[in-house]
């Protein structure tokens, strides 16, 4: 299992490799100072959390959203953003937490379940909010924001991977997307600009 899992990961390098260089063109071209595209990612979305619930992005009326799209089966990238997320959250003190909601959208709605994504959002951080959906709900969140992903299947098996970008999104109360993380960016530079926004 470890070995086919692997070796859909080294078939899907070129791949992502690619897409993430095409995303971040786009995100950065958005996200460049005075540029008013920046303010065109995001937008409504419908899913439903690990409890079940069916949510908005009206669900967290006067916080901040701290948003990632990945999946839990992913091996590397997603724990490695969603722990920086965790980090970041730490890392503020703690009235100024309060007013951020971090969220982590799957891209893998065959396999992330409620139960499922209950189980993993835990590990990372206790107010973690997990939200899956149809296919067709899950595909409107991921282009709102811009998120490439694509499912890599290996001939002959049932294991499965999923490429896609990684970007940290924040959303301010009002919905506008007012800064996008690359991968990579360290939580100190995230909790100072998080920081940023809510002295503002």
């Amino acid at each position: 299992m470890k070995k086919r899992v692997a070796r859909i990961a080294l078939l899907a390098i070129p791949t992502l490799i690619l897409a993430a260089g095409i995303a971040w063109w786009q995100i950065r071209n958005a996200s460049s100072p005075g540029n008013a595209a920046l303010a065109s990612v995001g937008g409504p979305f419908e899913l439903v959390d690990q409890t079940g619930a069916t949510v908005t992005e009206e669900s967290w009326p006067g916080q901040y959203k701290f948003i990632a799209f990945g999946f839990t089966f992913c091996p590397d990238v997603c724990p490695t953003e969603l722990s920086q997320m965790a980090v970041t959250l730490d890392l503020l003190e703690e009235e100024d937490a309060a007013k951020v909601q971090p969220i982590f959208i799957t891209i893998d709605p065959e396999r992330d379940t409620p139960e499922k994504l209950d189980a993993y959002v835990g590990l990372f951080h206790d107010r973690f909010v997990g939200l899956t959906g149809t296919p067709e709900q899950v595909a409107e969140a991921a282009n709102a924001y811009r998120v490439y992903y694509q499912k890599v299947e290996t001939e002959g098996t049932d294991d499965y991977l999923m490429d896609h970008s990684a970007f940290i999104y924040l959303v301010d109360p009002e919905g506008t997307t007012v800064e996008i993380f690359p991968y990579g960016t360290s939580a100190d530079d995230m909790a100072a600009t998080i920081g940023n926004h809510l002295d503002a």
